[in-house]
């Protein structure tokens, strides 16, 4: 599916499982902000939310803050 060079790793692969290895490697290939998410090259669709649904049906759950570490603005 991916066309850029260099290519990026598939989906499956180990080498894509941190969120910035896959913001470094795959291109967004349809953007729907309106609805929330994007399709990358690799097939893996990125919610809003951090969360991804990845081609083989792997859910990945969305990476969030503890609300302890927020800051609050005064």
């Amino acid at each position: 599916m991916c066309t850029h060079r260099p290519s990026c790793p598939a989906a499956e692969s180990t080498a894509v499982e941190s969120p910035e290895a896959r913001v470094v490697t795959a291109h967004v290939v349809a953007a729907h902000p309106e609805q929330g998410w994007n399709l990358l090259c690799d097939g893996t669709v990125v919610f809003d939310d951090s969360g991804e649904l990845r081609p083989d049906g792997r859910v990945v759950a969305p990476r969030r803050t503890p609300a302890g570490r927020l800051v609050m603005a005064a």
